[in-house]
């Protein structure tokens, strides 16, 4: 049987351990995530002090974060699109590539008709060209890439850690 390779967060071969008060506490923060802990702790039957170390832990072993999250219409930016992009050789270097870009939100390696996906946000039209174009198929190992540009946004929640 092969073996795991150490997860950075807990320096195991899994995941940290996430209980039922801790979902519950996750789930209070992504409804509100500047709810207050003594609120939380009513919520789900701990004191203050015990939802601010779980928080703490939370945090610590790298299963959530807590990050004020825009609506980048609002913020100046008018395009945004996912990429799919195929590689010829290893994927990593182009995800990590990718990663390093400030407009790349989002950069995945899948199985399917894809090696990556990548979400893209843009101030406009050009600067999703020059993205696209100029810095993403430049890259050495870039194949070819396929643009999704958004033409509505019609769902977008954070809720999915806890269901």
């Amino acid at each position: 049987m092969a073996s795991r390779s150490a997860d950075p967060r807990t320096g195991s071969g899994s995941s940290p351990a996430v209980d039922a008060v801790s979902l519950a506490i996750i789930e209070q923060l992504q409804e509100d995530g500047r709810r207050p802990y003594a609120a939380i702790g009513k919520a789900v039957g701990l004191s203050e002090a015990a939802v601010r170390q779980r928080v703490q832990k939370l945090l610590d072993q790298g299963v959530m974060q807590i990050v004020a999250v825009t609506d980048p219409l609002t913020v100046g930016f008018r395009r945004q699109a996912m990429l799919g992009v195929n590689v010829e050789g290893d994927v990593d270097p182009v995800a990590d590539a990718l990663a390093a870009m400030p407009e790349c939100e989002y950069v995945v390696l899948t199985a399917g008709s894809f090696d990556l996906i990548v979400e893209v946000v843009c101030e406009d039209d050009d600067h999703l060209l020059d993205v696209i174009n100029k810095r993403i198929r430049t890259l050495p190992g870039v194949r070819s890439t396929e643009s999704f540009v958004y033409l509505k946004l019609k769902k977008q929640t954070y809720m999915w850690g806890t269901r």
